[in-house]
Order: structure tokens, then sequence, then C-alpha cells
């Protein structure tokens, strides 16, 4: 897949099979690892804002990030060249995230210097990408890139944010990853990208068997920073390709979750930064959803997105664009709806 408007290769559909499966395998295999370590040193404790409610774990992100950054780095050599190009600052700024989420987990890190640590990881990522990337050349580019750092930070947190119950953070992951590698097979993505979403993708599927409902590991800001990193990335490089539309419909339930619940709290005056059980999916819990009824439809959700993103791609057309986002922001609104009353 020398251009973005070509398809993939067999060799390069191989490669994508073979990413996926070798991420998944290391990611499973580090877990099984790392957990009696993570046993000693890295308990979560329940409290009244845990959705468990005995101590688990936290920490399968090493595993997970691990296997996404040494899987996708392999691939991206063998395929060096022939479309790909190694993205040093991606990975680089990500072990620098990961490191930092891990530092949080084992003791709190103030939430100044940890959004500025946070801010310099997405700067660096943002700044490093290519100037021919524009997602709104009406803009002036130093304004487009300050917005874009701030997106991407907002993007890293909101997926810590969501990251509070068993599979949730799979059903979303899986789903729009594997998404953004059919989007390659069309040719819709550079190649660099492909990899390491599938990478990505792979590496979450280790994961899952570990977090179903009841988990025995959690992922901790260790995974859940640096994947909002990753997957964010991966998502800028899909808009780049003139599809922000596509872009924006993949992750629009955390997005729309996310942010609705942020507005509310600032409109209340509470401190947005504190742990809290208000988001849309923990209030289902609350309200009568048992956790695998919360994650299936966020799951089934993110494949209708999926399929609308797609279908936003195929027509190249604004107007249908918009009918499509259109369509799917009813879906998240009626799903956010259900979770919000109780059964």
């Amino acid at each position: 897949m020398n251009a973005c408007s070509e398809s993939m290769t067999a060799p390069e559909l191989w490669l994508v099979l073979a990413v996926t499966v070798a991420a998944a395998i290391v990611s499973a295999v580090a877990i099984l690892i790392i957990r009696p370590l993570l046993l000693r040193h890295a308990l979560a404790k329940p409290n009244d804002r845990s959705s468990h409610r005995v101590p688990t774990p936290q920490g399968a992100g090493i595993a997970v990030i691990g296997a996404t950054l040494v899987a996708a780095a392999l691939a991206l050599a063998y395929f060096a060249g022939a479309g790909s190009s190694f993205p040093v600052v991606l990975f680089g700024a990500t072990l620098f995230i990961a490191a930092l989420g891990f530092a949080d987990d084992i003791r709190p890190v103030p939430v100044l210097p940890r959004l500025l640590l946070q801010a310099i990881a997405v700067g660096a990522v943002v700044l490093a990408g290519s100037c021919d990337i524009r997602i709104a050349p009406m803009l002036p580019a130093w304004i487009e890139r300050g917005l874009l750092v701030l997106a991407g930070l907002w993007f890293v947190n909101l997926v810590n944010f969501m990251d509070g119950l068993d599979w949730m953070t799979a059903a979303e992951v899986v789903p729009v990853t594997a998404a953004l590698a059919l989007l390659g097979l069309a040719g819709e993505l550079p190649l660099t990208a492909v990899i390491i979403a599938t990478a990505l993708c792979g590496a979450m599927i280790g994961f899952a068997p570990f977090n179903r409902p009841v988990a025995t590991i959690f992922l901790g800001d260790v995974g859940s920073l640096p994947i909002g990193l990753l997957l964010g990335w991966c998502l800028l490089q899909l808009a780049g390709q003139q599809h922000p539309a596509a872009a924006l419909l993949l992750p629009l339930y955390y997005l729309t979750d996310a942010t609705v619940t942020l507005l509310r709290r600032l409109m209340r005056r509470e401190p947005f930064w504190v742990a809290h059980r208000s988001h849309f999916y923990q209030r289902a819990t609350d309200n009568g959803f048992t956790v695998t009824q919360v994650v299936s439809e966020v799951f089934t959700l993110n494949l209708v997105l999926a399929a609308l993103a797609a279908f936003s791609i195929k027509a190249a057309s604004p107007t249908a664009e918009f009918a499509l986002f259109a369509v799917g922001a009813a879906a998240v609104a009626a799903t956010m709806l259900r979770f919000s009353r109780p059964r």
C-alpha cells in the first residue's frame, strides 16, 4: 500500500493478520508473567466510586502497550520503505505517558503536573506530524496545531475516564482499531497507522480474557493513557485523509459520554478531576444493567458507528457525511438515555 488510495496487497494483508495474532499472544503471556508482581505492588482497592468489590491488581497496560509497540515495531521494520515509516516520536511519547501512568497507579501524581506532562507528550506527537495533514485548512497552521494538542490531551484523558468497568475499554478499542484496519484494506489509511491499529487491536484481544467480568486484572493508567494516545494518533491519520466524519464517528460514544459528563460536572461546580461514578455507563450499572449488558450494548453501538464511518467514506459527499453523522449521534444519544434511566 504505497499510497492511501491503493488497496492493501496480499503480503500486507497477511502481515496485518500476523501482527494481530502475535500482539494478542505476547499480551496474554506477559499478563500471566507480571500479574503475581502486580498483586503485591499495584492493587486497586475498592471504594465508593469503584465498580469492583475486591482488591484487584492494576497494571496490565504494561503488557498491552509492550505487546503493541513490539509487534508494531517489528512489522514496520519488515516493511520499511514499502509505504511505512517508523514513528519514533509517537513511540517515545507512548512510553513516556505510560511511565507517567504507572507512577500515578503506584502513587497519585498531582493533577497540574500530570496534565502538563501529558500535554508535552501529546504536543510532541502533534508537532512531529506531517505538515501536509490539515484537518481545518481554513485556519492558520499554528492555531490548528494548538487545537489538535488540546483535543489530543482531552482524548487521552477521556479514554482513562471511561476505563471504569470490566471489558469497557476492550468493547471500545477492539471495534475501533478493527475498523481502522479494515479501512486500511481499502486504502483509506497509511500503512503505518494500519499496523499500529492492528497491533493495538491484537494486544487488547489478548488482555480481554483477564478483564472479563469479574475482572482479575485492570489496565491501570499505565494502559489507558497510552492507549488514548495511540488511538487518537490513528484517528488523526484518518481525519488527515479527508475523512473527519469517519474519525469522529468511530469513537463517538466515548467522546459523547465523557464530554457530556464533564460539562455536567462543571455546571455543578464539582471537582471534575476527582474520581466519580457519574458517567452514563456507570449510571447504567446503578440503574439495573449488568456489566455484561452495558459492555455488550457499547460494543454493538461501536459496530454500528464503524459501519456508518465506512459508509461516510464510501459516500464521499458532505451531505451524506452529515446525515450519517447525525444517525450516529442519534444512536449514541439513545444509548446514553437508556443508560440514564432505571430498567
